[in-house]
């Protein structure tokens, strides 16, 4: 672990790729954790477009707790090792997959969302837009939230299964990852499409990846060096770069 610090000092072009497994030190439940929401909760429904349609009350109801109540979750010093980062050049950008808005709320100012965001919601008949605050506020209120305009069902601004990422922030995504020589994927698994194969276009440019997680991932073998602890990694990077 001592090298990373100079690693990520000596990259011309460091980019970070972040997935759930960063905010659990918020509180924030991941995914596919030993602990996480799909062990508790059907995956084939919480983001799941077809269902949400049917029935957008699971939804609503069991994201509750890990997306409604995000105002009262701090980013951890990941989230804020990385702002510093960015903002004395090191870090060029952050790639997340995440949906909580923690890099933003520690001050990263080139956060590419792959995932969409909850800052705003969408009517899905009449367009209406919604604020994060506004449907958070009836979500707590244990109501499902419906268009005030015409009732419809109202979905949050997030990439559900069963629709397309945005081509401009994907692009984006990409062309960070070419420029890269070094890539930092950081608390994820490395198993969603496209996310996934992000760093590959930093290593077939001959570029390097380090990965922090706590579980195998399949990009493993490409990994120059792997870590399996974020919080002890951060705590030992912290204030060396």
């Amino acid at each position: 672990m001592s090298a990373l610090p100079e690693l990520i000092k000596q990259s011309s072009y460091c980019v970070a790729l972040t997935g759930a497994g960063i905010s659990t030190l918020s509180g924030i439940p991941d995914f596919r954790g030993r602990n996480g929401i799909y062990q508790k909760f059907d995956s084939t429904k919480i983001f799941d477009l077809d269902y949400f349609l049917s029935d957008p009350s699971y939804y609503y109801t069991v994201s509750k707790d890990f997306i409604y109540n995000i105002d009262n979750m701090i980013p951890n010093i990941i989230h804020k090792e990385l702002s510093r980062l960015e903002s004395i050049g090191v870090i060029k950008s952050v790639i997340t997959q995440n949906i909580d808005l923690l890099h933003t709320r520690a001050g990263s100012k080139k956060v590419f969302e792959l995932h969409g965001s909850p800052v705003n919601h969408t009517c899905l008949n009449c367009g209406k837009r919604f604020d994060f605050q506004t449907i958070a506020a009836i979500v707590n209120s244990n109501k499902v939230p419906y268009c005030t305009k015409c009732n419809g069902i109202v979905k949050p601004d997030i990439i559900f299964f069963g629709e397309s990422l945005d081509t401009q922030t994907l692009d984006n995504a990409i062309n960070e990852c070419i420029k890269a020589d070094l890539i930092l994927a950081l608390g994820t698994s490395l198993v969603v499409q496209p996310a996934a194969s992000l760093p590959m276009y930093c290593i077939r440019k001959g570029g390097t990846l380090i990965i922090v997680n706590d579980t195998e991932t399949p990009l493993d073998t490409y990994a120059y060096r792997r870590y399996p602890d974020l919080e002890t990694t951060f705590n030992e990077i912290c204030g060396l770069i």
